[in-house]
Order: structure tokens, then sequence, then C-alpha cells
């Protein structure tokens, strides 16, 4: 019983009994279904030329529309070569391949260079889908003894590789360059707006914070921001406005003579002496025989 390796060998050198009818129904089968993809993308090259922002792209796409027709009837001799007639198959990468092309012009504002860098992406993939199926299809051919139909078929697989090629030098070029410049100056003005818009907002945040010479300030650190003089909160107030001595006014935690100051308590006012009294102990002491005062203690 001959092995794997010599029934693959036999089969595709044509010695196989399986090989006649079966490679060439295969053969058939894929030369429809190029038959239809050249269709499509003869329909795709349109639409892209249409959508294309550049003439060097458009007349590139342009040239190869023709060159696509010139391969259709070129694919209805290989029929013919066969005797049998030239009919369209289905091919779902064609029509998946057509469709990413709708999707950059559709993703892609209108006569910029980055659609032009996206149509060369995506009628290169269509290129390589076509070198694939000619490549195997010149290689069916051989295996069958069809030498005319190989012949032909070689011809087109070599104008696909030349197409491609043609493609990758059109984006090296200077679509893919100038689209990068396209999207930099896009950037640039970004950044511009954000600037501006940043500018107008610091000047209108100045003067504003939790209140006047608050916490906030004005701007970033403006005078008087942060924990101002005597104050912890405001300057005047905590929650009455104007009234002096009130909640966490002048002399309270945060202010001059306050918090841990000469002669201050940490909490504003219950403890003869300061905080870090002569005892060392670092909790305040209710004196009776003094009330609260404004900025706390006058200390020892």
């Amino acid at each position: 019983m001959a092995s794997l390796m010599d029934r693959v060998s036999n089969f595709f050198s044509g010695n196989d009994a399986d090989t006649g009818e079966g490679l060439k129904s295969l053969f058939i089968t894929e030369l429809k279904d190029i038959y239809y993809a050249e269709g499509q993308a003869i329909d795709a090259l349109a639409e892209q030329a249409d959508a294309a922002t550049t003439d060097e792209v458009r007349n590139a796409f342009l040239q190869h529309q023709e060159e696509s027709r010139n391969q259709r009837t070129r694919l209805e001799r290989v029929f013919d070569s066969l005797g049998v007639s030239a009919t369209e198959g289905t091919c779902d990468a064609i029509d998946g391949l057509a469709d990413d092309g709708r999707r950059v012009v559709s993703n892609t504002e209108s006569g910029s260079l980055t659609r032009d860098a996206g149509l060369i992406m995506a009628a290169q993939k269509v290129e390589h889908h076509e070198i694939a199926s000619y490549g195997s299809a010149v290689t069916l051919a051989k295996v069958l003894g069809y030498h005319e139909a190989a012949q032909l078929l070689q011809q087109t697989l070599d104008e696909e590789k030349n197409t491609d090629k043609k493609l990758t030098q059109l984006a090296e070029s200077f679509i893919n360059q100038r689209a990068a410049g396209e999207s930099d100056d896009m950037d640039n003005d970004s950044y511009d707006r954000y600037r501006d818009r940043d500018s107008v907002t610091n000047e209108a945040s100045m003067g504003s914070g939790m209140s006047s010479s608050g916490t906030m300030g004005y701007g970033y650190t403006g005078s008087g921001s942060g924990m101002s003089s005597g104050s912890g909160m405001s300057s005047d107030s905590d929650y009455r406005s104007g009234s002096t001595g009130s909640g966490m006014s002048s002399g309270s935690q945060y202010g001059s003579g306050s918090g841990m100051g000469s002669g201050s308590s940490s909490t504003g006012g219950y403890s003869s002496g300061s905080s870090m009294d002569d005892d060392d102990s670092s909790t305040p002491r209710y004196n009776p025989n003094r009330d609260a005062t404004l900025g706390g203690t006058s200390g020892v």
C-alpha cells in the first residue's frame, strides 16, 4: 500500500486516478471564483478612483481597472481552452475586501491624504488575494497539463505582482509621509485650541476659590491664597461674613499666632499657655478661670 507522501506526490504529478476529474473540477471552480472576483474588483476600483484625493492615486486605480478588464477577458480565453463556458462563481473574500474599501471612504475625510493612504491599503489587500488565487490556479493548470491556460494565468499573475509593487511605491513615495504630516497639523491645531481654552479658563478663575483670600485664592497660587494669614477658610469669616473671631477665623488653626504658634492652643483658645506647655503634655487643658478668648489664649 502506497504511503501518504507517495499518494500526495502522485496526486499532484497527475499519476493518480483521482487527479483527472477531481482536480479539473477544482480548477474550474477556482477559475469561476476568480472570474467573479475580477468583476467585483473592477467595480470597487471605479468607486475608489472616484473617492481618491490625489491624481496619482486616482490614475493608479483607473489604470488597474483597465488592466482588470483585460485580465477578465484573458480568463475567458482560459475557459475556452478548456471547453468550458465562462460563468461566475462566488467569492466571499473579495466581497469582504470590497466592503473594507467602502469603510475606508466612510471613515475618512473627503479630500484628505489619509483617505488615499487607506484606499491604497484596501487595494493592496485585493491584490494579495488575487496573487494567491492566480498562483494556485497556475499550479493546478501545470499539474493538469493545461499549458495554454497556465501560460495565460501566469501572465495575469505577473501583472498582479507588478501592480502590488506600484501601489507600494506610491504609498512609500509620498502618500504615507504627507498623510502623517496632515495628522501632525491636526494635532497642532488641537493643542492650540486646548491652550487657548485653558488660558480663558485661568483668566475666568482669577479671584475665585472658596472665598476672598481663601484657601484656593485665584489662578493657581494667587495672592492671599492657600492658608492665608490669620485664617483657616477665609480671612474674615467662616460662616458669618465680616465677623472677626468667628468659626475658624483669626487666631485659629492655621493662621499667624495660631496652631502651634507661641502662646496659642491648637484648638483655638481652651488652654492657658500654648498647646506644647511647660509640662510637655500634648493634650490641651481646660482652664476654668479663663473663657475662650479671641484668637486663643494670651500665653504665659
